[in-house]
């Protein structure tokens, strides 16, 4: 350049010329293109997840439901634990328990359990019970000791067939912590437990028959509670969109 510049300086001098425009790098990369978290040695952030409704119908507890077309990421004892006692102890619980009993005391179910207050309080004891011993059972004690993620991931994607076969299954189908299939050892024992501590206070309804109805019946409400799990953002979607409006507007407005 400075031969050139020498060369022609009786001349007028020549127009700048523009430097070559580098390549575009994405925001969040160093200069050769590669993410900033790979050069760091960091991992790549996770996408925030979506917000699940933490109650059903605004009544039944949602706390264990979560995308499953994210990246999975691995529960501590202490999270399936907080999860459980969440689902347990959430103020619903305690209307549905109330619910129960009015049912069981119209159809005398316990019959030595009498009418009356005595009778519905007793209903509403032994409900209650059944709500809280097998949540804990299923979602926090055997997760922990089995190595199962208790959460329910969301198919989200495919038809309605596919997606209702899916949920109905995951009683039977679950994650261990590194996000393996495996069979749903946590539900099935864990309320095989619960079926077998009813019969503590259940006295009209004890021996093997009475604790395997008792597991079965847990076993198919958890099925149907896994439908209504995959399904609710679908129907809150399309019959309450006022709702969904504003849970998002919320939602972005927390974000920032």
């Amino acid at each position: 350049m400075a031969c050139g510049v020498g060369a022609n300086a009786q001349t007028d001098s020549p127009p700048p010329q523009t430097p070559p425009s580098s390549p575009s790098v994405p925001s969040g990369s160093d200069a050769a293109g590669v993410p900033a978290a790979e050069v760091s040695g960091k991992p790549a952030p996770v996408p925030d997840q979506p917000v699940q409704d933490k109650r059903i119908l605004g009544v039944l507890p949602n706390y264990r439901t979560i995308d499953g077309t994210i990246p999975f990421e691995r529960l501590t004892t202490e999270q399936k634990f907080i999860i459980a006692t969440k689902d347990s102890f959430d103020w619903p619980g305690f209307i549905l328990a109330g619910a129960f009993a009015g049912l069981y005391q119209l159809d005398n179910s316990h019959p030595s359990f009498g009418q009356g207050v005595a009778g519905y309080a007793h209903r509403y004891a032994t409900s209650y019970a059944d709500q809280v011993i097998g949540n804990m059972l299923t979602e926090a004690i055997m997760p922990s000791l089995l190595r199962e993620d208790p959460r329910y991931f969301r198919k989200i994607n495919g038809s309605v067939k596919s997606r209702l076969f899916y949920s109905l299954t995951r009683v039977l189908i679950a994650k261990t912590d590194t996000g393996a299939p495996t069979f749903n050892f946590a539900e099935v024992l864990g309320n095989g437990v619960d079926g077998a501590i009813g019969n503590f206070y259940y006295p009209d309804e004890r021996g093997l028959g009475d604790t395997l109805d008792r597991m079965g019946t847990a076993i198919a409400t958890d099925a149907v509670s896994n439908v209504l799990k995959e399904f609710w953002p679908d129907i809150k979607r399309r019959y309450f969109k006022k709702r969904v409006l504003a849970d998002e507007a919320k939602a972005a407005a927390q974000q920032h």
